[in-house]
């Protein structure tokens, strides 16, 4: 297209200027215009550097195609403004790397529907004192920055769009623009850039999106401000924040993100409100550093394509999340590193794979009044150092509520457990934590499952249908006080201490250890309940339990000098019930006898494979079994120590690559020397795996024990068809456990000898007729999947035992046989079926 003429009407009104004329070229036409001149410009293409010194008008003619007026010079800036001009309808090209195609650098010009097709340094830039007004104009520029506003420059774009930029879509850098309703994608780098000091931007109703890098870059204490916007479709993270940037995020949609929805560190803060963060590919919010905080409310985060929490916090960051919702994700929120924070308030956390909520490494998280449903485990805290504190929630239909580790040592008061598959509250390897007016309400495993001796403190706590048992302690440790539960429900929903874990200590006034009984109650005083004196109003002195486990049968840990074989094969058969199972560990110590003995004759022992399967219905002894082949291997010299260290799925199975692996092999080292116990080992390896990690705990189980075959025994405990499929699993798992050992339900008459001996170890005794009737009462009792045998006899015992401790206490002065018979009138009423 050639150049055209250029006519310029004055807009004078005095006489001396009302004339108008044609000019060559606009150059020209410039040179003679003057304040509130229109230059009008004839369809073509000129090569012209142009600069406007006084406010004109600069417009194609009326009327005609987009594009008809281009201004292309061969080198240099097409267009400079240094006046508040208005220049309208034109087409600018530049071919100058090292200069902007339009460059505005003084006054308020009205630039509209202006494209910019150039490979430059920039496609508009804007610097100084400069305040644009742009609207409706389109960027091309492959070479360069779309949109630059530096040194001081500000102005308003409106309705804009970069359609490609070589690097950012809009960069600012010293300036102050304003974006409403601009559309940047196909840019390179990021679709919006702020950077150093003093820089702003405000971005309203805008779109950013199919970025070769970050969506939002806010790096060098810059600032932003953005409402209503969306960021989506980029390669690398959505928003990001470094270095004391500060962002306000407003009705945003950040979604489609392959990387991190938002990364921010380095002493950064983020404001969010009513914003959407969905289907992310790392984390939805990721925060790092001493410094760096996050304020969030009313917002949701959820729907992750990847295998990563939807909101990390490390490295001393803080977060704050008030009234969100994070669904659909892999985790919802981890937390870690000393001094690390995030409180949580009235907010929901769902359909989360693994942990809703995991703090770890000293870090601490604070919930209150939050809602966890349809997780794999609730609330997790894993590590020395680590806590905070759960107030007013409710976790429902989890696999455990919430789990406590390793010396982590969280508050948790009046939160609801509800429907969990395992336990509702568990605590395991060292962990500690403070429960107060907790509740558990029909979960499938456990109400609170406390193990290794770990001390943690129950207060009016209360569990209701648990199918295991309300309260189950494995060591001396926890402190329990006022706690109750229910005494029937869907099989027998048990609970520890009759009911009742409270009291003070003989002739005390503080709380003492309460403890529940181990996998069995059958055995002689192998664990007492807590001493109930006290336990209601009028109730007589000896009514309750004694405060410590009878001389008569010692724990390993607790015996001072290591006692021999026969003495622990003593204890073993004083169990009651389980023939089959005490001629199997005889059998095999006997092997392992005579083995010894040829080794120091000097002949040939066989191999005795010393793994073992246990299989059979909870509260059948397995656990108690384990314990005491563990201290009769190591009487016979063939463990260093022969310690118990009981594990189950929770605390070998880590939710992310690589960490299973350690943690299986932090529990193998805990039980070198003696016996590692995995309860329901059968949940390593679910039918529906899919990407579970739990076949990476059995295959490095496997190898562990190939390694170290003579440091540790392993024992692998189920239900008996679930254990029969476990062993499938990997090839090297049958070869490893040759031996299964099937515990049997206890009959009528085996349960009420294990009521006998609780009597006879607490000093009660059966009136007449009361064996006849507890016969009866356990042939008659509904036995289902939840049936707890020898815990289910040890749960009557003790709902006999508060029943007659009611109605003692009605009796002025009550003698011997009244304080010590129980009858037939207080046994409890058979639970419902079903």
């Amino acid at each position: 297209m050639a150049q055209g003429t250029v006519q310029v009407t004055h807009g004078g009104t005095s006489r001396w200027r009302r004339r108008s004329g044609e000019y060559p070229t606009l150059t020209a036409a410039l040179a003679a215009a003057g304040d509130g001149d229109v230059l009008s410009i004839a369809p073509g293409t000129y090569r012209e550097n142009l600069i406007l010194r006084h406010a004109v008008t600069l417009r194609g003619p009326e009327g005609s195609v987009a594009g008809s007026v281009r201004i292309a010079p061969l080198d240099g800036v097409a267009l400079t403004v240094r006046a508040s001009a208005v220049v309208q309808d034109l087409y600018l090209e530049g071919a100058d790397r090292a200069a902007p195609a339009l460059l505005v650098e003084e006054g308020s010009p009205e630039l509209t529907d202006l494209r910019v097709h150039t490979r430059s340094s920039s496609g508009i830039e804007v610097r100084g004192g400069a305040r644009p007004l742009v609207r409706r104009c389109t960027v091309e520029n492959p070479a360069g920055v779309g949109i630059s506003v530096l040194d001081g420059g500000g102005g308003v774009f409106e309705e804009c769009e970069v359609v490609v930029a070589g690097q950012a879509g809009v960069s600012v850098r010293g300036g102050h623009p304003r974006l409403e309703r601009c559309r940047i994608h196909h840019a390179v780098g990021a679709g919006i850039a702020v950077t150093g000091e003093g820089s702003g931007l405000e971005a309203l109703g805008c779109e950013v999106y199919e970025v070769k890098g970050a969506g939002v870059q806010v790096a060098a204490r810059a600032a932003a401000r953005l409402t209503d916007c969306a960021v989506h479709r980029t390669s690398a993270d959505g928003v990001t924040l470094d270095t004391d940037a500060v962002l306000t995020l407003t009705g945003c949609d950040i979604h489609d993100i392959p990387e991190n929805a938002v990364d921010l560190r380095s002493r950064s803060v983020l404001t969010l409100s009513r914003t959407t963060v969905r289907r992310f590919g790392r984390n939805g919010l990721s925060v790092w550093d001493p410094g760096t905080r996050v304020d969030a409310e009313s917002c949701e985060i959820h729907d992750s394509t990847g295998d990563y929490p939807a909101v990390w916090v490390s490295d001393g960051a803080t977060a704050s999340l008030e009234s969100c919702r994070l669904h659909d994700v892999p985790d919802a929120l981890f937390v870690l590193d000393r001094g690390s924070r995030v409180d949580v308030v009235d907010s929901d956390l769902s359909q989360v794979r693994n942990t809703a909520v995991s703090v770890s490494d000293g870090a601490s998280a604070r919930l209150d009044d939050c809602r966890i449903r349809e997780a794999g485990t609730g609330a997790w805290f894993r590590d020395h150092g680590s806590g905070g504190s759960l107030a007013n929630c409710t976790v429902d239909a989890v696999q455990t509520g919430v789990i406590v580790t390793k010396g982590a040592d969280p508050v948790v008061e009046r939160c609801t457990v509800t429907s969990a598959a395992e336990a509702g509250f568990y605590v395991s390897a060292g962990g500690r934590g403070t429960f107060t007016a907790c509740r558990v309400t029909g979960s499938s495993g456990f109400g609170f499952h406390v193990i290794d001796g770990c001390r943690t403190t129950l207060t009016r706590c209360h569990t209701e249908r648990c199918a295991r048992g309300g309260y189950e302690f494995a060591e001396d440790g926890p402190l329990a006080e006022g706690c109750t539960g229910d005494e029937g429900g869907t099989g027998p929903a048990a609970r520890a201490a009759g009911g009742v874990l409270a009291g003070a200590r003989p002739g005390g006034t503080g709380p003492r250890t309460a403890t529940a009984a181990q996998d069995v109650a059958g055995r002689p005083a192998d664990r007492v309940p807590a001493s109930r004196a006290g336990d209601g109003p009028g109730a007589p002195a000896g009514a309750g339990f004694p405060s410590a486990p009878s001389a008569a049968a010692p724990e390993p840990a607790a015996a001072g000098a290591a006692r021999g074989s026969g003495e622990v094969l003593g204890q073993l058969d004083a169990l009651v019930g389980l023939d089959s199972v005490k001629r199997e560990v005889r059998a095999l110590t006997d092997m392992i006898e005579v083995g010894r003995r040829r080794q120091q004759a000097g002949l040939k022992a066989a191999s005795v494979r010393r793994h073992l399967v246990f299989t059979g219905s909870p509260g059948t002894g397995k656990t108690t079994v384990a314990r005491l082949y563990g201290e009769i291997l190591a009487s016979l010299g063939v463990l260093e120590r022969g310690h118990l260290v009981e594990v189950s799925r929770v605390d070998l199975v880590g939710e992310h690559i690589g960490s299973t692996a350690i943690r299986t092999q932090e529990a193998f080292d805990r039980a070198r020397g003696g016996v590692l116990f995995i309860d329901e080992a059968y949940a390593l390896a679910p039918e529906d795996s899919g990407r579970d990690f739990g076949r990476e705990a059995i295959d490095t189980l496997v190898k562990l024990m190939e390694d170290h075959r003579d440091a540790v025994v392993v024992i692998v405990a189920g239900y008996t068809e679930e254990m029969e499929r476990f062993l499938t699993v990997n090839p090297g798992v049958a070869s490893r456990f040759s031996r299964t050992i099937t515990f049997g339900d206890y009959g009528p008459q085996e349960l009420l000898r294990i009521v006998e001996q609780q009597a006879e170890e607490h000093e009660y005794r059966l009136g007449e007729g009361t064996g006849e009737a507890l016969a009866k009462y356990f042939t008659e009792l509904p036995k289902g999947p939840a049936f707890g045998n020898g815990r289910t006899a040890r749960q009557t015992f003790e709902a006999m035992v508060e029943r007659h401790a009611g109605r003692v206490a009605q009796l002025a002065d009550p003698g011997t046989d009244e304080l010590t018979l129980l009858f037939p009138e207080d046994l409890p009423a058979l639970p419902a079926e079903g």
